[in-house]
């Protein structure tokens, strides 16, 4: 492409008119100067034709000519090639948190002087730049210190914009995957610092000088990215100090917030269900066997949970993730909801027929008073075991058994025999009464122990699950408030 200036006198011609155009400008401009560049004027007529891609031909072979791009274009032995730097970021691809990698898309904006590509514009029939191959022309060899792939250039050799004055202009898109230090002590509530720092490979502050174009990373033509927000991204000069030389870069850094949406959903409202799964094994009665089963399977899921975040995040040693201290904490918490468990359980089937007499205080402690304070429904005192007493029934029928057979013995008759008889048949009847009567008052004492040791288990339920849900809350709250503040406080 060719552009012509303004102040010439072919300025009746555009840049938006048709090739023939411009054949047509360049002619009017020959004839009213007289001469064609590379040609006598004396050699041709007035009305010869040269177009301007034989003037650009003519003069890519007068500038190319005897130009090595190996050699630094500079005209005293001390001069500084100042290579004014720029970054312009057209996409943020993919934040790899375990292998903490950043990968982007950019735009390296270089522009320098070299000053064997000069010419006079009047000469060629007003071109003021051309467009040459970046591989035929020096170029500062500025790379990616941070990579992490191999390819520290990165970049697409494109053409480069050469001005008649000398100025380069070189604009190649990179495709990087740099390395960054991930924190991920707050995650997924987390934000990352990633950092490109950009300098010459090769060359000293002595030989090539950098400039920042801008503080501020373009971001004109930047795509969203899904998971990721960029805050800030600017950039900054620095110098590394080698010795006597000094080796000038320049760092990138961009402020990147992570948008949590995704792992809310499915990994940390899953989680928050689980751990309320577990305060709800205490509601279910302990004559269910589904207890112990319910929270061995939440501390199953659990694991999967974690393994799920081991594959995420990186295996580092100096933070534990927030995500991770809830699922441990989640996980201590159901490893005591299952000790709790078979304790109660083991409260739940005693009696008196293995040997656990209910102690005083208990029967105080858990009959009468929690209960009140637990909303709970009294239980009576049946503990008591009833004795046999002197004016019961069976004995005063035995004292008038025993009154009438004196009577008897006293007493003369011929049925003196039968009633012997009889009174001993009586007296085996009730011993047998007495006998089942004592072993239905064990049977009914021994069901009331049981029944008070099973309200105990379930006042230990009720305590166990007021005392987990508090805990549940707060644990969640006193793990999350902190990330949540930094991220709510975080400037858009």
């Amino acid at each position: 492409m060719v552009v012509l200036p303004e102040n010439s006198s072919r300025r009746q011609c555009t840049g938006a008119e048709s090739r023939k155009r411009q054949s047509d400008c360049s002619r009017l401009w020959d004839r009213k100067h007289g001469k064609i560049p590379g040609k006598s004027n004396e050699a041709r007529g007035p009305e010869e034709f040269v177009s301007l891609a034989d003037m650009e031909g003519t003069l890519l072979r007068n500038l190319f000519q005897g130009y090595q791009k190996w050699v630094r274009p500079i005209q005293h032995a001390n001069d500084t090639i100042t290579v004014r730097f720029g970054l312009k970021i057209s996409q943020l691809v993919d934040v790899d948190e375990k292998n903490q990698l950043m990968t982007t898309n950019v735009w390296l904006w270089q522009e320098w002087i070299d000053h064997k590509l000069r010419w006079n514009p009047e000469e060629y029939g007003g071109i003021i730049s051309i467009r040459v191959p970046s591989e035929n022309i020096w170029l500062p060899d500025i790379v990616l210190y941070e990579n992490a792939d191999g390819r520290f250039e990165g970049s697409l050799m494109t053409k480069a914009i050469v001005k008649y004055n000398g100025t380069v202009m070189w604009t190649p898109p990179a495709s990087y995957k740099s390395a960054c230090t991930m924190d991920v002590t707050f995650f997924p509530f987390d934000r990352q610092n990633c950092s490109m720092k950009f300098g010459s490979w090769t060359y000293d502050g002595n030989m090539v000088d950098l400039v920042l174009v801008d503080d501020h990373v373009d971001r004109k033509d930047f795509f969203d990215n899904g998971e990721w927000e960029i805050l800030n991204a600017t950039g900054m000069k620095g110098n590394r100090r080698d010795g006597l030389y000094s080796y000038p870069f320049v760092t990138y850094s961009f402020i990147l917030k992570r948008l949590p949406l995704f792992y809310t959903l499915f990994l940390i409202i899953p989680c928050l269900g689980l751990s309320f799964l577990t305060v709800l094994v205490f509601y279910l009665p302990s004559d269910e066997g589904e207890k112990l089963s319910l929270s061995t399977s939440v501390l199953v899921s659990l694991t999967v949970f974690l393994l799920v975040i081991e594959e995420i995040i990186p295996s580092s040693s100096k933070v534990i993730p927030l995500i991770g201290e809830y699922l441990l904490f989640i996980m201590i918490f159901v490893t005591l909801s299952i000790i709790v468990t078979v304790f109660v359980i083991n409260v739940h089937h005693r009696s008196s027929a293995t040997y656990h007499p209910m102690s005083p205080w208990v029967k105080s402690l858990f009959l009468q008073r929690l209960p009140r304070l637990l909303c709970m429904r009294g239980h009576a005192d049946r503990y008591h075991c009833p004795e046999v007493e002197s004016h019961s029934p069976e004995l005063k029928a035995r004292s008038r058994t025993q009154q009438q057979q004196q009577q008897q013995q006293r007493a003369p008759g011929s049925k003196e025999d039968d009633n012997v008889a009889w009174l001993a048949m009586l007296e085996k009847a009730t011993n047998s009464v007495r006998y089942i009567s004592r072993h239905i008052k064990k049977e009914h004492f021994i069901r009331e122990v049981v029944q008070d040791w099973k309200f105990v288990a379930q006042v230990l339920d009720r305590i166990f699950l007021w005392a987990f849900l508090t805990a549940s809350v707060l644990g969640t709250i006193l793990i999350f408030t902190p990330a949540l503040q930094m991220y709510l406080s975080t400037p858009p």
